[in-house]
């Protein structure tokens, strides 16, 4: 494997289009395809100097994957490749009827325990909130194909908040179940 892997940027190195639409599984096929070739573990009996190497081609296909799968890394990285910065830390949407929805159902999760059937209701919410993630990438792509940067960025901002009510929800179902098996 050559130095050009930390050259290429994580679309050219999976061989996929600068597209926000990746196909998952043939990023889990090149991301395997790569490590085979790259892993420290073939240059074990090797110079310094390729370990070396083998260890930084590694982390960077290791980012590549990550960044790729991820909807929210992914569409903060194709701005990136546009000279476009974004610090999802400090951003956050100025949406007051999207914050009025965020803030709704975090109510909701708060309250989901007191309900005859918290799973189900938790089970609910991940389905609506598929749904509005899902049409909100939709907007991503467009933006983004469009040129339409700062529309792009307000997307993004969304997503993560979609994104952290996701693992909120997950992680409550997992505490719930925990309790019940108990």
């Amino acid at each position: 494997m050559s130095k050009d892997i930390l050259s290429s940027n994580f679309f050219e190195l999976f061989e996929l289009p600068v597209s926000y639409q990746v196909d998952l599984s043939q990023i889990q096929k090149k991301y395997m395809d790569l490590q085979k070739q790259v892993h420290p573990d073939k240059f074990a009996n090797a110079s310094d100097a390729e370990k070396r190497l083998s260890m930084q081609q590694t982390s960077w296909i290791n980012e590549a994957q990550t960044t790729l799968k991820d909807p929210v890394l992914r569409a903060t990285y194709l701005l990136k490749l546009k000279g476009t910065d974004i610090n999802l830390e400090n951003e956050t949407t100025m949406d007051a009827a999207f914050l009025m929805q965020q803030l709704e159902m975090r109510e909701r999760l708060e309250r989901i325990r007191k309900e005859d059937d918290p799973l189900s209701a938790l089970d609910a919410m991940a389905k609506e909130l598929k749904t509005s993630t899902q049409d909100m990438m939709a907007a991503f792509s467009e933006a983004y194909e469009a040129g339409q940067i700062d529309d792009a960025r307000e997307w993004i901002r969304k997503l993560q908040f979609m994104q952290k009510a996701k693992k909120e929800i997950d992680s409550m179902s997992a505490e719930i179940e925990d309790e019940l098996m108990s």
